[in-house]
């Protein structure tokens, strides 16, 4: 079935849902190596298209980990971790503001455009978005989003426009810092009033059994996704991604769904269809 005939398929089963959601914000993370396929990032930008066109406001968000990796090594720049984070020096900062608000940024706005729709691609920077304070000294420019100020995402997209933010905040000095793009969403999901957030990933949501592909949770509460934080089993890649949704729905966030960016359609097969594909976090 053709990419087209498949999304038409979904939309002719879809009518209730977006009666029920007309005119609410979903905000989707989009980032990582999901993408890194080009064929992902098709898939991704044509649903978020049809969701503002049967009246959704979607708001993305995006970090993109593997190409600052890759500018970071072409630049003989060293890449040092510390407890999963990046140690994020001002050598290292700027690279990240250069790739994020720049490159990944702008490709996603283009793939918008070229796809038929009209997007602002943002940094957290800008008009006072997002402000965030250190985690800790020895991680350098690393925060945690502190205040979300949404009124610029509010006027873009009352124009009709789709806001495309990276995860570089302002710091206590009006710098530049660095914070984790789930985190980040979750806290914008907040400050919106979403009724969803939508973090996308490269597995089919969050699975009982790390080993076991075929092992999904079709939903939690946030209360069983601490658990599984807790007792380790939830990965390294999974921790992030459980507490940004515990911390949204925890704060007013109706659903938060974990999906996976690699399935053709697979922001519209969550959203519009019964069973969905991923898992739901939700009290």
């Amino acid at each position: 079935m053709s990419t087209v005939a498949h999304q038409a398929e979904i939309l002719s089963q879809a009518l209730p849902y977006i009666q029920r959601f007309r005119g609410q914000t979903f905000v989707v993370k989009f980032g990582g190596s999901a993408m890194q396929r080009r064929e992902n990032v098709d898939s991704v930008i044509r649903n978020v298209l049809l969701l503002h066109l049967v009246g959704i406001r979607p708001v993305l968000l995006h970090g993109g980990g593997p190409e600052i990796d890759s500018m970071l090594g072409r630049l003989g720049i060293e890449k040092r971790q510390l407890d999963g984070l990046r140690v994020t020096d001002d050598a290292t900062m700027e690279v990240v503001e250069m790739v994020l608000a720049g490159r990944a940024n702008k490709a996603l706005v283009g793939a918008i455009s070229r796809a038929g729709g009209k997007a602002v691609g943002l940094s957290g920077r800008d008009g006072g978005l997002m402000r965030a304070i250190p985690i800790r000294p020895e991680l350098g420019r690393v925060g945690e989003v502190a205040e979300v100020h949404p009124e610029l995402l509010e006027t873009v997209s009352a124009g009709g426009f789709i806001p495309v933010i990276c995860s570089v905040a302002a710091g206590p000095d009006d710098e530049p810092m660095n914070v984790n793009a789930d985190t980040a969403a979750s806290a914008v999901a907040v400050a919106l009033k979403a009724s969803k957030l939508i973090l996308m990933t490269d597995t089919d949501g969050v699975l009982a059994d790390k080993s076991d592909a075929a092992s999904r949770i079709s939903s939690l509460s946030p209360a069983e996704a601490e658990t599984m934080i807790g007792n380790g089993r939830a990965d390294r890649g999974m921790i992030p991604k459980l507490q940004a949704a515990v911390d949204a729905v925890r704060q007013g966030v109706d659903r938060v769904h974990l999906i996976n960016a690699g399935t053709p359609n697979a922001l519209l097969l969550e959203v519009f269809t019964h069973a969905g594909i991923g898992t739901m976090v939700s009290e």
